[in-house]
């Protein structure tokens, strides 16, 4: 049926994310490019939406072509090397000089109430200092970099009060020593040492390109580390790209969950990538020590020791080895260090263009981590990619939790026939339904 406002229907689509939001920290890469953009003034806008939200918000900034243009004025031409300038007192002067202006003109953009917005009247308060603490680059390849640094540490428990607080952070590209000096740093850098050291839900960094691309031209959606590391330009070569998936890598290694690569230049790519199903740009997720990834047949035993429990408290139907051997290609699991931490299956009904959703399980003792919202996902898009139109789900414990995920109750009528007539009376399941 078709609406009179389309925003409604993106609204109520978005309203899951909405919740799963509210009270995470995002740390927010925006670089220079785009804070001398028109485009400035549209982040400062999806920035506040964001806060109000709940978003516990940190941004950090990068100055590389205020900078750039401040020393082509001067005259100046800055040694470089291994995409790192030799930051020479001169050089540094101007860096100080573009940083404060910048951060100056952030944070005055972020106090001004956003007249003439959908969020004019909002208070945002946004708090920078000495947050990020540096050591210097030193001597390397025989190259004396000066007053170019790197991060020694971030000052998580000062950021964490200030966010307690419901101040937006600001962090800029330069950092402080214990002996008072300052040195520059690599913005991209600052944003992932401020990701690990906040275990931040989220790093997001705004470049240039939509994300990362693969052989064939087409954006590749979600990677792990080692595979965008595997598709990534060389370090040296000082790109955008590279800096940022660099970050994105580590950060995701750290125990990030999710690092997003999105490009600024587009107006809808921040809140598109955090507020739909299917995302804008490039996401990269921790492989390895947790992996999201489809069952195999030597993972039963781990699927029989995760699901025991629960079929005993009466929250799952009980499977055989047999029965998860037969099924197998129907689960995909979350495995921990060889440990198998959470699963579910969709099983798919050949008399109707719909899925059951079903064993979805997560071990006690992860039960923090949105990982239940991880396998739904999972589940989700390869219900999309075979083809359904609509899942369903059977549950006697967990009802809210579905419709949270957006479920909504439906009646034994509304099963697939070959479903309908296995139904079990017996425990009186409550039947749900999801369209995708």
């Amino acid at each position: 049926m078709n609406t009179r406002f389309p925003f409604a229907d993106w609204f109520r689509n978005s309203s899951p994310y909405i919740n799963a939001h509210r009270g995470r920290t995002f740390v927010i890469l925006i670089e220079g490019d785009a804070l001398s953009s028109s485009r400035r003034a549209q982040l400062i806008q999806d920035l506040a939406l964001l806060h109000t939200l709940g978003v516990r918000l940190v941004v950090v900034f990068g100055v590389r072509p205020q900078v750039k243009d401040a020393l082509d004025a001067a005259g100046i031409e800055a040694e470089r090397h291994k995409g790192r300038w030799v930051v020479t007192r001169e050089i540094l002067g101007h860096l100080e000089q573009q940083v404060a202006t910048l951060r100056l003109r952030l944070e005055a953009s972020l106090s001004l109430g956003l007249p003439n917005t959908p969020l004019h009247g909002v208070e945002l308060t946004a708090i920078s200092g000495n947050l990020v603490m540096a050591k210097p680059l030193g001597v390397r390849d025989g190259i004396d970099f000066l007053h170019g640094g790197e991060v020694r540490r971030v000052r998580s428990e000062a950021i964490q009060g200030l966010l307690s607080q419901q101040a937006i952070v600001v962090l800029p590209p330069l950092g402080f020593s214990s002996t008072g000096e300052v040195f520059d740093l690599d913005a991209a850098e600052v944003a992932e040492h401020a990701a690990i050291a906040l275990a931040a839900d989220k790093l997001i960094l705004l470049g240039e390109g939509e994300g990362l691309l693969g052989d064939d031209g087409e954006l590749l959606r979600q990677l792990n580390p080692d595979e965008a590391a595997a598709l990534a330009p060389p370090r040296e070569d000082d790109s955008e790209l590279s800096r940022h998936l660099a970050a994105a890598c580590g950060a995701a290694r750290h125990g990030v969950g999710r690092t997003h690569l999105l490009s600024w230049r587009d107006r809808d790519a921040l809140l598109g990538e955090l507020f739909t199903r299917d995302g804008i740009g490039t996401m990269i997720t921790r492989q390895g020590y947790e992996q999201l990834r489809k069952a195999r047949l030597e993972d039963v035993g781990g699927l029989l020791a995760l699901l025991g429990p629960l079929e005993q408290r009466g929250i799952l139907v009980a499977r055989s080895r047999e029965r998860l051997e037969h099924e197998i290609d129907d689960y995909v699991v979350l495995a921990r260090d060889g440990m198998i931490i959470g699963c579910a299956a969709l099983h798919v009904s050949r008399d109707a263009q719909m899925g059951e959703l079903a064993c979805v399980a997560v071990h006690d003792d992860y039960r923090r981590g949105q990982r239940g919202e991880q396998l739904l996902t999972d589940i989700e898009l390869r219900a999309r990619r075979a083809g359904l139109t609509r899942l369903y789900a059977l549950t006697t414990h967990t009802v809210h939790w579905f419709i949270e995920h957006g479920f909504v109750s439906a009646v034994l009528e509304d099963l697939p026939p070959m479903r309908r007539e296995a139904y079990n009376s017996a425990r009186k399941s409550k039947v749900l339904l999801k369209t995708l």
